[in-house]
């Protein structure tokens, strides 16, 4: 694949900057989930369960509070199987709320095909019971196998429930706080705070400021009570600012991907780049004596050929560039590919000659 593949990706995203609306760019301070999580117990598989020790001491423990008393001894059944299962408790989530759930096996099962969750609580960092979860799974994939092979589509061990806990214990987010209400920057950057400050001051006249990078303070007027509260948030998030990025180019150097920032620049440079290629090839041979003669015997030799090929670069001499789509342009015009360009990159950096953070992943 050429480069000019990987950058045509790039310029979708790098034309002239757009002004964006604050609340696609921000989260407000408070509003946020919670992360829950249960330990519970897969039934109704089709041999496909883990039959371990943890899985039959839970059905123990379920059948004892119906009133059926075993040892897990006397289980063995390979339907069944321990499962870890998770979810979020969203900011604004009421008693009653349905949620989703997803369900991992976390011990010997090879497929969740076709089970049902047993009643699960749902527990947060403070060992709290804030849902209970339970119902059939959906997988996404299936498996199946016989004696001699076995065929499979996804991940079969990890399922989930579409709404499928209830919310039992409120945790309702409070995005106001001494009388402020704080946006946090998803991507910090000072000009795109001070805007955004800028124009909430646009709206409520000395009302926000931003104190650093990735936040921005807006204090709520003394005119908006508390039932006015969400649509003065609602007001704030849909003022629209332009959002500026520092110059940075990102390479995967696993999967050659070049990712080259808007504000990306490079000083005046002449840049040669060719390639050498070492060619390996191993052929048999039969060496076997002349005809009618009594000596030598038969034999299968090897020889192995190595052939160089060294493709030759011009110097290109680009100048500094003002935008993405002509710097894109001049590397696709050397007929680069994204590993040739990853390499260029890398020796522009060594050289001072990039004028932009290089992040490799």
């Amino acid at each position: 694949m050429r480069l000019g593949w990987a950058i045509a990706v790039v310029l979708a995203g790098a034309q002239a900057a757009t002004a964006e609306r604050v609340k696609d760019i921000v989260d407000v301070q408070g509003v946020r989930g919670n992360q829950l999580v249960g330990l519970g117990l897969v039934v109704g598989l089709d041999g496909s369960g883990d039959n371990a020790a943890l899985s039959r001491q839970m059905l123990n423990n379920h059948l004892r509070r119906s009133g059926v008393v075993l040892q897990p001894n006397d289980l063995s059944s390979k339907n069944i199987a321990a499962v870890e299962v998770t979810a979020e408790l969203p900011p604004f989530a009421r008693l009653g709320s349905r949620i989703d759930v997803v369900v991992s096996a976390i011990s010997g099962a090879s497929s969740l095909q076709g089970g049902v969750l047993l009643l699960t609580e749902l527990m947060g960092a403070d060992g709290e019971v804030y849902a209970v979860a339970q119902g059939p799974l959906t997988l996404g994939g299936f498996a199946a196998s016989g004696e001699k092979a076995s065929v499979s589509k996804n991940h079969t061990t990890v399922g989930y429930i579409s709404a499928g806990a209830t919310v039992e214990r409120e945790e309702v987010a409070r995005f106001d706080e001494n009388g402020e209400v704080v946006l946090l920057l998803r991507n910090p950057d000072f000009s795109t705070a001070q805007r955004i400050a800028q124009a909430v001051n646009g709206l409520h006249p000395s009302s926000s400021f931003a104190p650093d990078a990735g936040t921005v303070r807006v204090r709520i007027p003394s005119q908006v009570g508390r039932a006015e509260l969400t649509a003065f948030v609602d007001r704030v998030g849909s003022l629209s600012v332009q959002v500026d990025s520092p110059a940075v180019v990102v390479i995967n150097e696993r999967t050659g991907t070049v990712i080259i920032g808007q504000n990306v620049g490079i000083s005046t440079v002449a840049i040669a780049h060719g390639s050498l290629s070492i060619v390996t090839q191993e052929k048999d041979f039969v060496s076997q004596p002349q005809p009618f003669s009594n000596a030598g015997a038969t034999e299968k030799t090897a020889r192995t050929d190595i052939t160089t090929v060294e493709s030759g670069g011009q110097v290109h001499v680009i100048p500094r560039q003002v935008s993405v789509s002509e710097l894109a342009r001049a590397l696709n015009a050397m007929g680069l590919t994204p590993r040739d360009i990853i390499s260029i990159f890398e020796a522009l950096r060594q050289a001072g000659a990039l004028q932009a953070e290089l992040r490799i992943m």
